[in-house]
């Protein structure tokens, strides 16, 4: 079964720093995701759209664990898509705390 669904993920033949790699991948880009849960949970609460400030550290998080794995499998696109998105989040960052 477990044999399978690697199989289907394309994941069977990675060795095991291929799999550390594909996992921080995936965890970069959960925390990324996770940043419109925290968006439609406060939208929600709020009844109207906010972007809260955990939107943005989530984003950042996300986008520099991201930009690493992009790095790590050198995707020039991927890392210059990233390092873009890093920086808008962190100019919104210090545009909060100013």
């Amino acid at each position: 079964m477990i044999k399978s669904i690697l199989e289907f993920l394309s994941l069977s033949n990675l060795s095991y720093s291929e799999i550390i790699w594909v996992c921080i991948g995936t965890f970069g880009q959960l925390i990324f995701f996770s940043r419109w849960l925290v968006q439609l949970f406060y939208s929600e609460k709020n009844k109207s759209s906010v972007i809260p400030i955990g939107f943005w550290w989530l984003s950042l998080v996300g986008g520099i664990i991201t930009f690493i794995y992009a790095k790590h499998i050198n995707s020039f696109p991927f890392m210059l898509a990233q390092l873009i998105g890093i920086v808008v989040y962190s100019r919104n960052l210090y545009l909060l705390y100013k």
